[in-house]
């Protein structure tokens, strides 16, 4: 009998001191799920290296992404220009021939496009500035009289929908010896053709930048939550809802990308502004003919600013969803 008591106590000893222990460490695991509810900061740690240097790839990310509409919308309304120019000029040649006067001829071609419905004017070249014309590529100090150079009748259209080019160039063959009509209709169609393969290219790199970003985001939100697995996975035993954690991830990188986006997209509207400053003086210069005629005034225009600040904002929108996402893929893992 004393050994069967003796040996219960002993158990129920034992018995007692594993309750007591489990108590205390229960106790603990509970201080430990309150202190980490408590302080969400610890859950996402504000101002660290991965955290900073995600921004910065942010920021460049989002520059690059302004940049690239910039240059967009640059060559779109270029080209536009360049197109509205074209369809409101048409050009004559008359070519010298053999017994004919072609400065008569040159008269009597620019009479007949006057006189045709839907041009506003048409100019005979002289001489002088066919040669300036020519001096690019054959110098100066030419005698035009010796070369078979054609005369340039400049026809400026008041109306190009109502004007029938075809028409005018029958016309022309039949009125004017030597005389042929130059619509431009292919650089027309190379500008279009231009225009589409630059807009192409501009979405696709922005896509591929987009790309980049979310795959960033990616791996900066398992980083963090690596870095933070206790915390993470006392909540997720304590019973903190998916969405909680998920919350805080969340609103954590979307103050970091709308910091980094706006950080690039500010760099990239006063790259634009200061671009434009730095090559307006030089515009109305000769060395800025041939980039006046290219990219005009070199004025992004307002859809430029506005669609870096869409972009910024965007970016930021991206990179809160991916880390939310991330977050729900990397409990469901742990589960």
């Amino acid at each position: 009998m004393h050994g069967v008591s003796s040996s219960n106590r002993d158990d129920s000893r034992s018995t007692t001191e594993s309750d007591l222990s489990h108590k205390l460490q229960l106790a603990a695991f509970r201080r430990q799920s309150r202190m980490a509810v408590r302080k969400t900061s610890q859950l996402v740690p504000e101002n660290t290296v991965s955290g900073n240097a995600l921004t910065i790839v942010v920021a460049i990310m989002c520059f690059l992404a302004c940049l690239t509409l910039g240059a967009v919308t640059l060559v779109r309304d270029a080209a536009s220009d360049w197109q509205t120019d074209i369809l409101r000029e048409i050009t004559i040649q008359v070519r010298p021939i053999e017994g004919v006067d072609t400065a008569a001829e040159a008269a009597k071609a620019a009479t007949v496009a006057r006189l045709f419905r839907g041009v506003a004017s048409a100019e005979v070249i002289s001489q002088e500035e066919s040669a300036r014309l020519l001096e690019p590529w054959l110098g100066t100090g030419l005698d035009l009289g010796d070369l078979p150079v054609p005369r340039l009748i400049v026809v400026q259209l008041s109306d190009p929908s109502i004007v029938d080019l075809d028409a005018l160039s029958r016309r022309l063959a039949a009125q004017v010896r030597g005389a042929t009509l130059d619509d431009h209709r292919g650089w027309t169609n190379r500008l279009q053709t231009m225009a589409r393969v630059t807009v192409m290219v501009g979405v696709l790199i922005l896509c591929l930048v987009l790309v980049a970003t979310v795959l960033s985001v990616v791996f900066a939100t398992r980083g963090a939550m690596a870095g933070n697995r206790d915390v993470v996975s006392v909540l997720h035993f304590v019973g903190a809802e998916d969405g909680f954690i998920a919350r805080e991830f969340q609103r954590h990188f979307l103050l970091l990308g709308l910091k980094g986006g706006l950080a690039g997209a500010a760099i990239a509207a006063l790259l634009f502004a200061g671009l434009g400053l730095i090559l307006a003086p030089s515009i109305g210069g000769a060395e800025g003919d041939q980039v006046s005629a290219l990219f005009g005034s070199f004025a992004v225009g307002p859809v430029a600013y506005f669609g870096a600040l869409a972009i910024a904002f965007v970016i930021a929108m991206m990179t809160a969803a991916t880390s939310r996402l991330t977050v729900y893929r990397y409990l469901s893992e742990t589960d």
